[in-house]
């Protein structure tokens, strides 16, 4: 019974998050990927009333990237470690700075507790996010952080598994171009599950006590 109920705790963060996550996204995607994901939380709304919740819910799967360091690694890394996952780039004006900041100081609150997550940074842009380039930038929001890279195929794989949008996207008159993405922090248990589902601009305090929750639960 307890297990049931967090199943369907968890699914109900899911769709809520996905719901508010595709509105932006379904006006400026050309591609059609937001339009996947609006049937996607569809799919997972209706799976719940008719009793199939769980089996309606696929986000997150096996990958092959590089890290910073230039090293080989796949989702089976960190053996009996939570994986607290973000994607972005590290030309990112805005948003991914500040997600990227509240990930550490969530892990500053979470204090030992911390050292059962490993962050990971998987850029969207591997084109001009190198192993390098990356261990360069990580470093400048926390030591834990690890950035991950990989092909453009690579890239798209995992982006598929977790139901990550992005694009890239050049504004009128500028010399480079952007990353237009979706933003969501995914916390993801030792046996590769979706256990949260965090949405852009949560607070450090707020992130830190939804890990918090998750673990203990999953272990108490």
């Amino acid at each position: 019974m307890l297990r049931l109920i967090r199943r369907l705790s968890i699914a109900v963060i899911l769709v809520l998050s996905l719901a508010w996550g595709v509105v932006g996204l379904a006006a400026r995607d050309p591609q059609g990927y937001a339009a996947n994901l609006v049937t996607y939380v569809s799919d997972v709304v209706n799976g719940a009333r008719s009793g199939g919740l769980a089996s309606k819910i696929q986000v997150g799967g096996p990958f092959a990237l590089t890290n910073m360091l230039g090293e080989p690694v796949t989702d089976q890394s960190w053996p009996h470690r939570w994986k607290l996952i973000y994607f972005g780039y590290t030309y990112c004006p805005d948003v991914c700075p500040t997600e990227l900041q509240t990930i550490s100081s969530a892990l500053d609150q979470l204090g030992p507790e911390a050292d059962r997550i490993v962050p990971l940074f998987i850029t969207i842009d591997p084109g001009r996010d190198t192993p390098a380039t990356l261990a360069g930038y990580v470093k400048l929001f926390d030591p834990r952080l690890i950035g991950l890279t990989g092909t453009d195929a690579q890239i798209a794989t995992v982006a598929r598994e977790f139901r990550v949008y992005y694009a890239r996207v050049t504004p009128k008159d500028a010399a480079a171009y952007l990353m237009d993405h979706s933003s969501f922090v995914y916390l993801m248990s030792p046996d590769g599950q979706l256990r949260a589902l965090i949405q852009p601009g949560t607070t450090a305090e707020s992130m830190a006590a939804a890990i918090r929750a998750q673990v203990a639960a999953a272990t108490g």
